[in-house]
């Protein structure tokens, strides 16, 4: 079975790293649902008809900010689309979520829609770097979210770390991981800092604003978030990803395993096994496209030696890694060698010293 994802591209202010496509007129969220919907009803068909899955497996409502979205906007939303497939094929609703948007109502709304897993961009714990990066939450608030979240029967949760942050010393990193496991989550995703073009923050740097962490610390950082998990019972099934047993991202998994995956909204992307294609990042000109029932996806067909490509650069991202006969085994074996990849069985997967 697929998975879908529905993109939301609202956000109350753009964070200074995020190079995603959002935008902050929240004002036209009903405007958008609409769009979506009729997306929806004039890809629904077709999808199941080609890629021969008559259900969806997963349901992944990102960002932006999911969370900004009203409560009737969501229901809308997940009530028109839940109304026209077979509901116990779907294993996993997940939203993402500002810490800053949690109440009690909301929660217990959420948990009421059918939305069983949350992932919540907390991205540290530390006020002053979440200041410089652009959050508009606080270290408390993000506590908070996850208490919140457990008491209203939520307890499928995924926080979002980042490291390798400017001005980022050892020792913050070291208190996030702590205060991380202290909320004993079954979910872990942690990213370092990743300067894309265009964002304030990649100007700040080249302004010499701020200075990038140095690789070897960032490095560093990166083995200490693997070292502390994995000793504390989280698996390491993906290069960011850290799960208890049997919680993994059911959805995002579908990414890196060659799963199809149809995406709504402006900017989202779909994958079919053979082409991908991928809706226009912009606001009025999605809404307009989708109304007309004229949207016009950029398309790539991909070639037999581009899918075994993407195949492991995906696959080498997982802890199952991807079977040797996708591989070279000559240059594999320079890498076997150098301890960075192992073969287990008949599959080849990079080692802790490799991911990097």
């Amino acid at each position: 079975m697929s998975g879908l994802y529905i993109h939301i591209p609202f956000c109350k202010s753009r964070c200074k790293y995020c190079d995603f496509f959002s935008t902050t007129h929240i004002e036209k969220q009903e405007e958008y649902i609409d769009a979506v919907l009729q997306e929806w009803e004039q890809r629904k068909e077709q999808w199941f008809k080609d890629t021969n899955k008559k259900n969806i497996r997963t349901i992944y409502i990102g960002g932006g900010t999911p969370s900004l979205l009203s409560i009737d906007s969501l229901q809308k939303l997940l009530w028109t689309i839940l109304s026209s497939v077979d509901r116990s094929t779907i294993e996993e609703i997940t939203l993402e979520a500002n810490p800053g948007d949690f109440t009690i109502e909301k929660v217990r709304a959420w948990h009421h829609l059918g939305i069983n897993r949350l992932s919540i961009g907390i991205q540290s714990f530390n006020n002053r770097l979440l200041q410089l990066i652009g959050r508009r939450h606080d270290a408390t608030q993000a506590q908070q979210a996850v208490a919140i979240a457990h008491a209203e029967g939520i307890t499928n949760i995924s926080i979002d770390l980042m490291y390798a942050l400017p001005t980022q010393t050892m020792n913050e990193w070291r208190a996030d991981i702590d205060l991380a496991l202290k909320l004993d989550v079954p979910h872990i995703s942690s990213y370092g800092l990743i300067y894309e073009d265009g964002t304030p923050l990649s100007f700040m740097l080249e302004e010499g604003k701020i200075d990038c962490i140095d690789e070897d610390e960032e490095i560093l950082m990166y083995d200490y978030l693997v070292e502390q998990l994995t000793k504390n019972g989280y698996e390491h099934y993906e290069v960011s990803n850290f799960a208890r047993v049997g919680l993994q991202s059911k959805h995002n998994s579908s990414y890196w395993n060659d799963t199809p995956y149809l995406g709504l909204g402006a900017g989202a992307h779909s994958y079919d096994g053979d082409a991908r294609w991928w809706n226009i990042n912009d606001l009025n000109q999605y809404i307009l496209q989708a109304k007309n029932h004229s949207l016009q996806p950029n398309k790539e067909t991909l070639t037999k030696e581009e899918r075994r490509l993407e195949q492991i650069m995906l696959g080498l991202r997982t802890n199952k890694g991807v079977a040797i006969q996708l591989i070279n085994r000559s240059k594999a074996n320079i890498y076997l060698k150098r301890g960075l990849l192992q073969l287990k069985g008949q599959n080849i997967i990079a080692t802790t010293k490799g991911y990097p």
